[in-house]
């Protein structure tokens, strides 16, 4: 039953953070709630990452919404940053970790406001000191902890001006990547519980392919809305764990 149960919190999990990132403020705590020791909560979260996010990526790459010319670079990018983020984590407290998560979203809730793109923008995506520096930092956040990288990384795109499809398909080759570095080190750490992650990767990849449907009947000028709504969520949430 408690497998049963995962599967579905993971697949609305990925639904929402396929749309606007942020699933991890459904499965986190959920996880924690059930009695999951926290690195495995972490570990198990990333090899479902890596599973849900390849699937989606290829569902957009299919799609011909994105191409490997624009998207190659992010790969090697985020792999190295996410396996570094998994390496030093647990060389620090979840205390810290929760502060860190809590200024990065804040960052990003306010720059949303400062920004005027609306993930409306046609831009093609090349090697940028602006995104090669935002794909690292995100991918070393999402190594060590992980809440909210996924909306991290849509207001990175839609600051490169990269429509909100198009976003998703990176953002998802970006997760696969950080995701598979950081899921790897947790598998040489040993905090993998293999029947929990395989019933959140069941579940992930059915919330991922859900989540694309909707995703292409969403008015962009509504993703920004949708974004700030879970950023608010995952603020409040951080806030209240860091305070207990």
């Amino acid at each position: 039953m408690e497998y049963v149960l995962l599967f579905f919190i993971a697949l609305v999990a990925m639904m929402l953070g396929t749309l606007a990132g942020g699933g991890g403020l459904i499965t986190m705590p959920a996880m924690l709630l059930m009695g999951i020791p926290i690195h495995s909560v972490i570990g198990a979260s990333k090899i479902s990452t890596t599973f849900s996010s390849f699937t989606t990526f290829l569902t957009v790459l299919l799609k011909k919404q994105i191409t490997l010319r624009e998207s190659w670079w992010i790969l090697p990018l985020s792999l190295t940053a996410g396996t570094v983020g998994g390496l030093i984590a647990t060389h620090i407290s979840d205390a810290a970790l929760y502060k860190l998560a809590i200024v990065l979203l804040i960052g990003a809730f306010f720059t949303s406001f400062l920004s005027k793109a609306d993930f409306s923008g046609i831009a093609t995506l090349q090697p940028s000191k602006t995104g090669v520096t935002g794909l690292l930092g995100i991918g070393l956040y999402d190594g060590l902890f992980g809440p909210g990288q996924g909306t991290l990384l849509l207001f990175l795109f839609n600051q490169l001006k990269i429509s909100y499809m198009r976003s998703i398909g990176f953002v998802r080759l970006a997760s696969f990547s950080s995701g598979l570095g950081a899921a790897i080190t947790y598998m040489a750490m040993g905090k993998i519980i293999w029947p929990i992650a395989l019933a959140l990767v069941l579940g992930s990849m059915s919330g991922a392919q859900i989540g694309v449907h909707i995703a292409e009947k969403l008015n962009p000028k509504h993703v920004r809305i949708l974004l700030r709504l879970v950023i608010i969520g995952l603020i409040i949430q951080l806030i209240v764990k860091a305070i207990i």
